[in-house]
């Protein structure tokens, strides 16, 4: 054959069957087909600097189908070859296992630290948000009223009868002091700042207008041996020295605020005087009455004023001294506050029963146990206890609902003054820091020294525990402080913020319940009726 003669080609049967390559013109390798038993052949040679004519690109795919044809062969006879459970029926699908239950396993030590920490983590989160302080202010004063309008109703049940009154007589009265005082935290929470402080200078003059009317023979009346009282006639009568504790906070706030706004608070003068002789206006007049309980509250909101407006801590030691020595003095002169400061810590009534008060608080709390003996079942306020819905109320509520009630009005408290203090520190506003400051003092001071006059660690100072115990001259000018203190928590940046994202998914949630309650009413009315 000459090399200008094309080769003949060969079938495609006698190359399948010798498995022998021939060659075609150009010398290029003839590919080798696949085996029937699905065993691949050597791939063919490409050509250098190309990819493969159409022929190559087609024969390969053809060797691709048959290659998964013979896969699927091969399943089919793997299949066949399976054991039957009869004549041609496929065997029964098995039954699908149980699942294995586990007990489970004890957390190690790492775990339990990791959740500790992510609990810890989750509450200081919650804990730094805007409103958290604003919550606490409003929720915890609202339930240590509540709690105390039930405490009065049920421990001056027996001494409205004793005095031939009605049981609800005492109850009703507190009833309407706090309807009237939650309209003044209304006000308060609504009013602005400023006016906040222009309404500090008449509140002042008109408490000192007050205090001086008590002096005055036949319009000031002596209660309990103290005269600081002015009777409106009838039962209502009015406690001027209440709202001297507002007048001081607020009239202080503003003034330290002016000086600190001009820089003068750096000067000893400047930070003592005027605040220091008004404070001691309003103690002196108190003093003239007697009443050195709201004097020592009068004296610790000074203190708090002056230690947040950054005395020194030489000048802060010193008016505390002289304070000391005054009040070592008044003591001293008084049969009446000696035999009280005798009374601290002891368990029994002693001679002429001077400590018979300070011993049956102690008793009606060792009554009570853990949970109390009941709402209602006090028997120390059946005459043992003298004034168990006033002073000494924290025992008759220790005595019905036990430690654990006691516990919580304590935490309710708590809650209070870290609001408080959280408000006053996160401001920048001077005037809401004093004040804020000063009225947090003044509740927290309040309450330690009656809680302590009734535990028996203090003597018994005759003040009334802070919107719990019966009193509306008390329960009124201390609302109207929790008012302030919720309008400064409300006046932070971030929680005007949150409050302001807050009032449309409010109002679109008022607004679905009226669409229900409309429709409901629709759905009511009769077929006749349009």
């Amino acid at each position: 054959m000459t090399p200008d003669q094309p080769a003949a080609p060969r079938s495609r049967q006698t190359g399948a069957a010798t498995g022998r390559s021939g060659s075609r013109a150009g010398g290029a390798a003839r590919p080798r087909p696949a085996a029937r038993g699905g065993e691949r052949t050597a791939a063919p040679a490409r050509p250098q600097g190309g990819r493969g004519t159409p022929q190559e690109k087609g024969r390969a795919d053809k060797g691709r189908t048959g290659r998964a044809r013979a896969d699927k062969a091969r399943a089919d006879e793997a299949a066949a070859a399976r054991p039957t459970a009869g004549k041609g029926r496929p065997s029964p699908p098995r039954a699908p296992r149980r699942p294995v239950i586990r007990a489970p396993r004890r957390p190690s030590k790492g775990s339990l630290l990791d959740a500790l920490r992510g609990t810890q983590q989750r509450a200081k989160k919650a804990w730094d948000r805007p409103l958290t302080a604003y919550y606490l202010i409003l929720g915890g004063a609202a339930l240590i009223i509540v709690l105390g309008l039930v405490m009065v109703y049920s421990a001056s049940q027996i001494k409205a009868l004793q005095s031939g009154l009605a049981p609800s007589y005492f109850f009703r009265k507190q009833l309407f002091a706090a309807a009237l005082g939650a309209a003044l935290m209304l006000l308060a929470v609504r009013m602005p700042i400023k006016l906040h402080r222009a309404f500090a200078y008449p509140l002042l003059a008109a408490s000192v207008f007050l205090m001086c009317l008590v002096q005055v023979p036949g319009i000031g009346i002596s209660v309990n041996g103290n005269q600081n009282w002015i009777s409106f006639g009838g039962p209502f009568m009015l406690q001027p020295s209440e709202f001297g504790k507002l007048a001081l906070v607020l009239w202080g706030a503003d003034l330290l605020a002016r000086k600190q706004d001009k820089r003068l608070l750096a000067q000893w003068k400047h930070l003592l005087v005027p605040l220091v002789p008004a404070a001691a206006l309003l103690l002196g007049m108190i003093m003239l009455g007697g009443d050195m309980g709201t004097a020592i509250i009068l004296a610790a909101i000074l203190f708090g004023l002056l230690w947040l407006a950054g005395a020194p801590t030489r000048l802060f030691g010193g008016v505390l001294a002289f304070a000391g020595v005054i009040g070592i003095l008044l003591i001293k002169t008084s049969a009446n506050r000696m035999s009280r400061l005798a009374c601290i810590g002891a368990t029994e009534p002693g001679a002429n029963d001077q400590c018979w008060q300070a011993v049956h608080g102690i008793y009606a709390l060792a009554n009570g146990g853990w949970f109390g003996s009941g709402l209602g079942a006090s028997m120390e306020k059946w005459g043992e206890l003298p004034e168990p819905h006033t002073d000494f109320i924290f025992a008759i509520t220790g005595e019905e609902l036990g430690l654990a009630g006691t516990l919580s009005v304590l935490v309710l408290f708590a809650a209070l003054g870290y609001a408080g203090i959280r408000v006053a520190g996160r401001t920048e506003d001077p005037f809401v820091r004093y004040a804020a400051g000063g009225v947090t003092t003044w509740i927290t001071a309040q309450a330690v020294i009656n809680i302590g006059a009734v535990l028996g660690l203090l003597p018994i100072a005759g003040v009334p525990l802070p919107l719990f115990s019966y009193g509306g001259s008390a329960l009124l000018p201390t609302m109207f402080a929790v008012g302030l203190l919720i309008a400064f928590a409300r006046a932070e940046p971030a929680a005007r913020a949150a409050l302001a994202m807050r009032q449309p998914a409010l109002r679109k949630k008022l607004a679905r319940v009226r669409r229900k309650t409309m429709r409901r009413r629709v759905k009511e009315r009769p077929s006749g009726e349009r």
